[in-house]
């Protein structure tokens, strides 16, 4: 077992690792509002619709996954030919490192999870789907499509939702297959039935699936162990690890090893997918030649960043890295993030009630005006994420003598201060493709603007936003210090 810091640094290197990926894609709908009022039909709060997102759920949550941790993931699948595949399919072409082979059956309706969301409370969740197996001809393409993908892989993973893509055939024929190549099986496993899946390397069914499959007492971690080795004796698995929650995590191998990982999560806000991100943790550290049971803690602290986040989320392998190292690192070097990165952050502060404020600039030559500007908007919300241009955009907003400093050093200088929260650079020329994507609750700029001046202003007002105009301190710019200077 290695330390956390080769282990960070492992983390680190998982990009380009290649996974399979076989299973149930669905569509994980999201429809956030707010509750004023009960319903005069029936005693049911009214729901304000504000705003909806859509991403990936079933397997491809755990291709999401794989895809945040740098993996080249191959991802095979059958979907419905309707909205909700198309929108499936868009979903994944949009992913880097992703190289989706869909199969669309006719007739099958590809599934949907729509949950309605108040605040930080989950109110109802509705489900479209189709349960039945998908038919021979889908089920032949799908198999052979798998074999001819596995010496393109490192690690298969099979991703059971028990929507029935992963047919009785599939799960043989690809086992059988991979295990002919030497390649390690990973299965998240779905039903009662685990003779299906035998022959695989490892099994992550979380502590209830593992009592349902075993009909053996789960609650202490001696009866964790006892129900995996049934498991791993009556179905020929190489390993199993049980996800036991708020508990962490129990390996158990053939060769009698047990590994108890406690939780790495510091707060609980949202299990949704935290299993998807255990399998694609797993699977891409032993892609990256990552012992089981290293492969297993990694994965470990990947769920334990995905539960502190709001709704289907992903780790990073950033944020893993970030979280080994947490007593190591300067809280400014974790303040600096991927668009992406700043949306799972905003969405887990807006679980929390907090109000999000956003400015935005060059920020070159960090100045006493640029520091009250700040101060300002940071008075104004709770946590504010300050949009930077990069190098080429501020060339060509200020010229070519400009940036007098690198986006990476103007980042930094940035994120030292305690009035920000987050940094994400940007290359066009306005920050509004991050205001539409954060939503902010504050828009701020200097008060040398006017409100119609100020871009992305309209967008925040339509939903119930503000803009706020910061005083300036007079005769405070970068141009200039520079003309001081003599530039």
């Amino acid at each position: 077992m290695i330390d956390r810091s080769e282990l960070a640094s492992r983390a680190q290197a998982l990009s380009g690792v290649r996974v399979l990926c076989l299973g149930d894609a669905m569509l994980d709908r999201y429809v956030y509002g707010t509750v004023e009022r009960v319903s005069p039909e029936a005693p049911i709060p009214v729901l304000r619709i504000e705003r909806e997102r859509a991403m990936l759920g079933g397997a491809g949550n755990v291709v999401r996954n794989l895809a945040a941790l740098g993996a080249v993931a191959r991802f095979q699948a059958v979907i419905g030919d309707d909205a909700a595949g198309r929108e499936i399919a868009a979903l994944l072409a949009a992913e880097k490192g992703m190289k989706p082979a869909l199969i669309v059956e006719r007739g099958r309706a590809s599934g949907i999870k729509t949950r309605f969301v108040a605040a930080t409370q989950q109110l109802l969740r509705t489900d479209q789907e189709s349960v039945k197996p998908i038919d021979a001809a889908s089920e032949a393409t799908l198999i052979a499509g798998a074999k001819a993908a596995l010496s393109d892989a490192d690690v298969v993973v099979l991703s059971d939702y028990g929507k029935g893509v992963l047919t009785d055939r599939v799960l043989r024929e690809v086992i059988e297959a991979a295990r002919a190549g030497k390649r390690p099986v990973v299965v998240d496993p779905k039903g009662f039935d685990y003779g299906r899946y035998r022959g695989a390397d490892l099994v992550t069914p979380n502590r209830a699936e593992l009592a349902a499959a075993t009909r053996l007492p789960v609650g202490t971690e001696a009866e964790i162990v006892t129900a995996a080795q049934r498991l791993i004796e009556s179905c020929g698995f190489g390993a199993v690890l049980v996800t036991r929650g708020a508990d962490g995590m129990t390996l158990v191998t053939t060769a009698g090893a047990v590994d108890h990982l406690a939780a790495e999560a510091r707060e609980v806000f949202d299990v949704s997918g935290a299993g998807d991100t255990v399998v694609a943790g797993v699977a891409a550290g032993l892609a990256a030649g990552l012992s089981l049971v290293d492969a297993a803690r990694l994965a470990n602290v990947a769920a334990g960043i995905v539960v502190a986040k709001a709704g289907t989320a992903v780790a990073h392998a950033s944020e893993i890295f970030t979280a080994l190292h947490a007593q190591e690192l300067l809280s400014h070097e974790t303040k600096i993030v991927t668009l992406r990165e700043a949306l799972d952050r905003v969405e887990t502060w807006r679980r929390h009630g907090l109000k999000i404020g956003f400015t935005n600039g060059c920020f070159d030559l960090l100045h006493p005006g640029h520091v009250s500007l700040l101060a300002q908007a940071r008075g104004a919300c709770d946590r504010l994420v300050v949009g930077l241009n990069s190098d080429a955009s501020v060339t060509r907003l200020k010229g070519a003598n400009r940036p007098v400093q690198h986006d990476s050093e103007r980042a930094v200088v940035l994120a030292s201060l305690a009035t920000v929260d987050l940094v994400v650079i940007f290359a066009e020329d306005t920050p509004l493709a991050l205001i539409e994507t954060l939503r902010p609750d504050v828009l701020v700029k200097g008060a040398d603007y006017t409100v119609d001046r100020v871009v992305g202003a309209d967008f925040v007002q339509s939903y119930g936003g503000r803009v706020l105009l910061a005083q300036l301190k007079p005769g405070q710019s970068t141009t200039a210090t520079l003309a001081r200077l003599g530039r």
